[in-house]
């Protein structure tokens, strides 16, 4: 499993999540409530967020599945100081339909869908 030990500290602990995609223009950036990730949950080590908009990460994903997530916390401690960081590196899509889609409906009724992320990597960072 990428998403244990201090990685799954972290990932309960974080306030928030930047997501990066790759498009056209280069990098796109979002981000995501740490909230909503532990309301959710993992499966694995795949991460599921309410997705709201998200129509040009979505695009990016259709293009080119390659994701990364970067969280940190400063609850967690890190090598050197107080706080610890993560960087997640995947695949994700957009999921608009079906039971995953409507697992995340009914927790945020403002939600179209999930982005589903099936992380690959997981490193801390320095």
């Amino acid at each position: 499993m990428k998403l244990d030990g201090v990685i799954r500290d972290i990932l309960d602990a974080t306030e928030f999540l930047t997501i990066v995609t790759t498009g056209e223009q280069g990098p796109h950036v979002v981000a995501n409530w740490g909230d909503y990730l532990r309301t959710l949950g993992t499966d694995g080590d795949t991460i599921i967020l309410p997705a709201g908009h998200y129509k040009e990460t979505e695009e990016n994903l259709r293009r080119n599945n390659k994701i990364q997530v970067m969280a940190a916390s400063r609850r967690v401690q890190g090598s050197r100081a107080p706080g610890q960081g993560c960087l997640l590196s995947g695949r994700g899509e957009v999921v608009c339909s079906g039971p995953l889609a409507d697992k995340v409906k009914a927790k945020f009724a403002w939600a179209r869908g999930a982005l589903v992320i099936h992380v690959e990597a997981a490193q801390t960072q320095l």
